[in-house]
């Protein structure tokens, strides 16, 4: 599931004038290990809010951050459960979004007013040397217009949003299959959001949400 593919000099290139967008403000489409997803600054309020406007997304769906390296995650949430700990172990980086309760500090337009945070460590080298470059993490919605297929490639990316983002990286299509596996530690219990490409057995899908 996980993609290996390099970072060449051309597309270092690329990264930074991405970077340079969402210090701006901007809205870019970037390849992740499952879907492309649209980045932006999750501090930047008036980013965040032109990405629901992009995806016309209903302002109760919260949106996931990517990090490239786990010290990342209490930047945003307040502690890590320690049954989280194995999971970190196994499957990051990886397709497996992990729900941490948000630091006071986190826009509610990222935890969809549910004082949640959904959080996934990257393995997609795109990902990763954009989010290094930018110096903190990015957002990682998929590139769709609510209720429609995420795009898979920068062509689906295009006929989206045509020129209502601000760049696409194009690291290639991305794998077929589901999006990413989430999971959320509620009431003292592990139980799974949303089932996607990783299975992980022995935990329950969530009943109270």
């Amino acid at each position: 599931m996980k993609h290996h593919a390099s970072v060449n000099n051309s597309q270092t290139e690329t990264i930074s004038l991405a970077v340079d967008a969402i210090r701006c403000g901007g809205v870019v489409a970037i390849p992740t290990e499952t879907y492309y997803g649209l980045a932006v600054d999750p501090e930047n309020e008036e980013a965040l809010q032109r990405l629901f406007a992009l995806k016309q997304r209903p302002a109760n769906k919260p949106i996931l951050i990517l990090i490239s390296k786990v010290e990342q995650l209490l930047l945003y949430a307040q502690e890590i459960p320690k049954v989280y700990e194995s999971l970190i172990n196994r499957y990051w980086p990886g397709p497996l979004t992990l729900i941490f309760e948000a630091k006071p500090h986190v826009s509610s337009l990222l935890t969809g007013g549910t004082g949640t945070i959904g959080i996934r460590l990257t393995p997609n080298e795109y990902a990763r040397t954009l989010i290094d470059e930018f110096g903190k993490p990015i957002t990682a919605t998929s590139a769709n217009i609510s209720a429609y297929e995420p795009a898979r490639n920068v062509r689906d990316v295009r006929n989206a949003f045509g020129s209502g983002i601000d760049g696409v990286i194009d690291g290639g299509p991305s794998t077929e299959g589901p999006g990413s596996t989430v999971i959320s530690f509620s009431r003292g219990k592990l139980c799974v959001l949303r089932r996607g490409r990783i299975a992980i057995p022995g935990i329950p899908e969530c009943t109270d949400f």
